[in-house]
């Protein structure tokens, strides 16, 4: 009995897999023709953005203020923590930012895309659109994709720089670091290839959260419980998922 539950969760794992191999590449193939209803792919770039800002600002600077007196504490044993700067910056712009903003954009922006598109098929809306001859995967799936990758580069980058200050608040106001010392340090020591790291990442997870959020609710079961366990698979897919990507980028970078 274990032996065939196994097999049958292999089986719809690699059938997933498949699907949404598949779903990917049609989604590829409507990218462009989206872009011909520019309004839409803009409406969508609000939604899983700008709607994401106020999230993305409050944790970018507690997670900068913790890693500032962490960071500190740290630096301060060995006698370094004029080095704070460089350690709140490599630190954010390769790793927490684009990871933590990942994951806070499948909670928030991936959960609402999943939801949102899952309802359409629960009330038939997109039945009803290919009965009319539209293509729900080029007006519904391909904008909200598009705006989901767009989107995540620039909340991360907003992450980057609210944590920065609050890295700095905590660094040079309450434990006392050089102002000149934190800032000079980490423009010498900080390279373009750091910030191409966390841009790449961020892209990634954007285009894996988002295609995950659009899949799921795409094809979610037209029921209200098959619409909750599609978010709820979006949420857990995209974080583990984020985290494989971030593991096997950092180690192709190094």
């Amino acid at each position: 009995m274990s032996a065939a539950t196994d097999t049958n969760l292999i089986v719809r794992f690699v059938r997933t897999v498949g699907q949404s191999a598949l779903f990917f590449l049609s989604l590829l193939r409507h990218v462009i023709p989206a872009l011909a209803r520019p309004r839409l792919v803009v409406h969508q770039i609000y939604n899983a953005g700008a709607r994401s800002l106020i999230v993305i600002m409050l944790s970018g600077f507690f997670v900068g203020a913790v890693l500032g007196l962490q960071g500190f504490d740290l630096l301060q044993r060995f006698g370094s923590e004029e080095a704070l700067g460089v350690a709140a910056a490599l630190g954010l712009l390769k790793e927490l930012s684009p990871v933590v903003t990942a994951l806070l954009f499948a909670g928030r922006a991936g959960t609402s895309l999943t939801s949102e598109i899952g309802l359409m098929r629960a009330t038939e809306q997109l039945q009803a659109m290919e009965v009319m001859a539209v293509d729900p995967m080029r007006y519904v799936a391909a904008p909200r994709f598009i705006g989901g990758i767009v989107a995540m580069p620039l909340l991360a980058a907003v992450f980057s720089i609210v944590g920065l200050y609050g890295a700095q608040l905590v660094g040079v106001q309450l434990m006392g670091v050089d102002p000149g010392s934190f800032w000079s340090q980490m423009q010498s020591a900080v390279e373009l290839n750091d910030v191409t790291e966390g841009v790449i990442k961020s892209l990634v997870f954007g285009v894996a959260c988002s295609l995950i959020a659009v899949f799921e609710g795409y094809h979610a079961t037209p029921t209200a419980e098959g619409v909750g366990l599609a978010t709820t698979r979006t949420v857990v897919a995209s974080s583990v998922l984020t985290l494989l990507l971030d593991l096997m980028m950092t180690a192709t970078f190094l």
